[in-house]
């Protein structure tokens, strides 16, 4: 099948050095501040539907802490390094958070790590959050981020950035109204692009409204030395990323 969507041709480019490209994401560290807040927002443990998975490095984290793992990615490569990784997930599928089926009663569903971001359409948020939302047990929590204008503006603006070590090379390519791009290049890799758009809270919010879900809260997240910093507020120039809490309406 010929791939068309900007996010499967991305993550299907440099699936095999994910882990290496981005070793510094320290799931355990940010899932032991984020929980604790989900928790205080009544989230409880149970079942978690993981959208757009990756390839499962958040996996381990998780069932450490009693969760069952049901996941699933548009990239078919991602999902093959997730199921390599960890075979204690209940179901690991390749799936558009677009079109996403009911899988089951979910206690927590999330699309962690920008994925809303590469959502580019403006009526792809809808179709996503019903998709995601009919997937909640009643009393479940929907969670996603959307990269901030700080974060965009330093990931995106026109400079190089190595990573990996210098292996590899993110280069920003800057903004063409909401949507930023960079080009990712090194060996192991096809050299791609990435697209994604920026979403601001009020387009955030009024896509839940009309997916039938409320938000209950949008939180400010940046990490400054090795600490994750999660805010009651959030603001755009301050932090990197908001971090969005809803529910059935």
């Amino acid at each position: 099948m010929e791939q068309t969507d900007p996010a499967e041709l991305a993550y299907d480019s440099f699936a095999g050095i994910y882990d290496e490209f981005t070793h510094r994401n320290d799931y355990e560290m940010w899932f032991g501040a984020l929980l604790p807040r989900l928790e205080e927002l009544g989230l409880e443990r149970g079942r978690l539907l993981d959208v757009a998975c990756g390839t499962g490095r958040a996996f381990a984290p998780m069932l450490r802490r009693g969760w069952q793992i049901t996941a699933c990615d548009i990239s078919a490569a991602m999902v093959a390094e997730a199921r390599g990784k960890e075979p204690r997930a209940e179901r690991i599928e390749v799936c558009d958070m677009r079109e996403l089926p009911v899988y089951g009663s979910f206690q927590l569903v999330w699309a962690l790590n920008d994925a809303v971001n590469y959502l580019l359409g403006d009526g792809d948020l809808l179709r996503a959050f019903r998709a995601m939302g009919a997937n909640l047990a009643p009393e479940g929590l929907l969670v996603f981020d959307c990269n901030t204008l700080r974060l965009f503006g330093e990931l995106f603006d026109g400079e190089a950035e190595e990573m990996g070590g210098g292996r590899w090379t993110w280069r920003g390519l800057g903004a063409e109204g909401p949507i930023w791009a960079a080009e990712v290049s090194g060996p192991g890799v096809r050299t791609h692009r990435h697209r994604e758009r920026h979403r601001p809270v009020p387009e955030v919010r009024a896509a839940l409204s009309g997916a039938g879900l409320v938000g209950v809260a949008a939180l400010g997240q940046r990490e400054e030395d090795g600490t994750l910093m999660i805010a009651a507020d959030h603001d755009e120039e301050r932090d990197h990323k908001i971090l969005h809490v809803a529910r059935r309406g």
